[in-house]
């Protein structure tokens, strides 16, 4: 009896999947390990705080600098003429916790088609080399991002299908799960960043509209599950276009005869 699953199955993508969720999770809790995982958790502060930026460039802010600290917080400046308006404050912090969770969407369900594997990772690859020649200014951020950002362009270069495959996996629980990972941060009202006392995102949102911190949480959190949950509902669907086909069950012989 054989466990192996097909390949391009959808027993394979689910096997992948976990895989990556629980490197995800458990690897930076194992002594030593935590500091293979560090380039990854800088990562995952370059996607929160591009969220910020993003965020602030798409409703006419300026995206000023992006910092990341050895801890691995970070934070994403912006600047708007005259005085930001209370949904801009709102919506820019909003975009940190929800950023990850967007691209982590959309590496999942790239993930489901092999012809997006590739260019998913130059793409990742690419926006940190723009980010860090534009707006990256700390020695932390400027020395691992580019190795990060090599590291992709390798994997997108060179390395074989399933190694590609599992990256492009990988990357997508990563930053979907990075909002978990600072669980504690986003049910906080404020937090010390590069040891000054601020804000967090969801204090930031209560400051700048109306109910408590605690809600605009839970409204994140909501959000979150809703497009994590859609892009592996699509990812692991069987039935979706371009999804390799069911292998045949297999018969076993029998055979028959009167004694």
């Amino acid at each position: 009896m054989s466990w192996a699953a097909t390949p391009g199955s959808q027993e394979e993508q689910v096997g992948r999947l976990i895989l990556a969720g629980l490197i995800c999770v458990f690897l930076p809790q194992l002594p030593l390990l935590n500091y293979l995982f560090y380039p990854f958790v800088i990562l995952t502060t370059w996607f929160h705080e591009m969220g910020h930026g993003v965020t602030a460039m798409a409703i006419g802010y300026s995206f000023d600098q992006l910092v990341i600290f050895p801890d691995g917080s970070g934070l994403a400046q912006s600047s708007a003429e005259g005085r930001p308006s209370a949904i801009g404050r709102a919506l820019i912090s909003a975009g940190g916790p929800l950023g990850p969770v967007a691209i982590g969407s959309v590496l999942i369900l790239a993930s489901s088609r092999e012809k997006y594997w590739r260019p998913a990772l130059m793409t990742i690859a690419v926006l940190i080399g723009i980010s860090v020649l534009i707006w990256v200014r700390s020695l932390v951020g400027v020395i691992v991002l580019p190795l990060v950002g090599a590291g992709l362009v390798w994997l997108a270069l060179r390395a074989d299908d399933g190694w590609v495959r599992f990256s492009v996996q990988f990357l997508g629980v990563l930053a979907a799960l990075s909002m978990f990972r600072d669980w504690d941060y986003l049910f906080s009202e404020g937090a010390v960043i590069g040891g000054v006392p601020q804000l967090s995102d969801t204090g930031n949102i209560e400051q700048a509209l109306f109910l408590p911190y605690w809600v605009w949480a839970i409204v994140i959190t909501g959000i979150s599950a809703v497009m994590v949950g859609a892009s592996l509902k699509y990812a692991l669907n069987p039935k979706r276009p371009g999804s390799p086909p069911r292998p045949p069950k297999r018969r076993d012989n029998v055979i028959r005869g009167d004694f």
